[in-house]
């Protein structure tokens, strides 16, 4: 996917429309959630993002290098990106050696830096698209309640246990997590360990679980579909919730049912 100048605005929309459904659905409580988007070639932001200043990026990325990101700022609500994203969003240029990037901004940009969560982004960014040729990766962190509930619980934290019991409440859940959701442990927030796991864990999964944090999705499709990711998995935590609340009265999908449909539509899986 090439993106001009001109496009620049239609992108920002959609962020904006990502950030207001995570916020509609109770997954970006205040200044809860960040999203970043990267594209491989650079891209002048200049008209729309005058300011620039050289920063140093959290984590090494010279695979990267010419590659433009869109990234949240920190403390800046999700559900504002829609109605004012100059005032929350800020564009990366990275530099080559990958050490450093040109930040472009707003000339009357209410934040010092990007979100905390950045390094998480980047080594996602970086670890995706040097393994593989995609012009376009996206990165969308929120704090969804049914699935946070749900990493508090013991049971859950368990990633087998997890999936059979997400992955049996609707049909669409096979369809798109054939590989399963990846579940972390608690990891304090913004930490160089939560970084490298949470890196690794997408390598083998498009969505991951910080257990009594929140998720991370990823996409090399769109913002959007990683969004769409964050919603089905929260539908069958909500499922998996009213279950718990009904006396586990449910059994949803049988594993037979979910192999069927997983045949069908010739996904491999190992789950079920």
């Amino acid at each position: 996917m090439a993106l001009t100048s001109l496009e620049l605005p239609s992108l920002l929309d959609q962020l904006g429309q990502v950030g207001k459904t995570l916020s509609e659905i109770g997954a970006a409580e205040g200044a809860a959630g960040n999203l970043s988007i990267c594209f491989r070639e650079s891209l002048d932001v200049s008209a729309l993002f005058p300011k620039m200043e050289i920063v140093e990026l959290p984590v090494p990325a010279p695979d990267l290098a010419g590659a433009t990101l869109i990234v949240t700022g920190s403390g800046r609500r999700l559900r504002d990106i829609i109605d004012a994203p100059f005032a929350n969003l800020a564009c990366i240029v990275v530099e080559a050696g990958g050490q450093h990037g040109r930040m472009f901004t707003a000339q009357d940009c209410p934040f010092k830096r990007v979100t905390s969560e950045f390094n998480s982004h980047l080594a996602v960014h970086h670890d995706q698209m040097r393994a593989r040729d995609i012009k376009l990766h996206t990165v969308l962190h929120g704090q969804p309640v049914y699935l946070t509930f749900l990493s508090h619980l013991t049971a859950y934290q368990d990633e087998l246990y997890l999936n059979k019991h997400l992955l049996r409440w609707q049909p669409e859940m096979i369809f798109n997590f054939p590989e399963g959701l990846g579940i972390l442990p608690f990891m304090l927030p913004g930490s160089a360990q939560l970084t490298i796991e949470t890196m690794l864990a997408l390598r083998e999964h498009q969505m991951v679980i910080w257990s009594q944090h929140g998720v991370m999705a990823r996409s090399d499709d769109s913002i959007s579909h990683a969004l769409d990711l964050i919603e089905y998995g929260e539908t069958s935590a909500h499922y998996e919730c009213l279950n718990l609340l009904g006396g586990d009265l449910g059994s949803g999908l049988t594993p037979e049912q979910i192999r069927a449909l997983a045949e069908s539509a010739r996904l491999r899986q190992n789950i079920f």
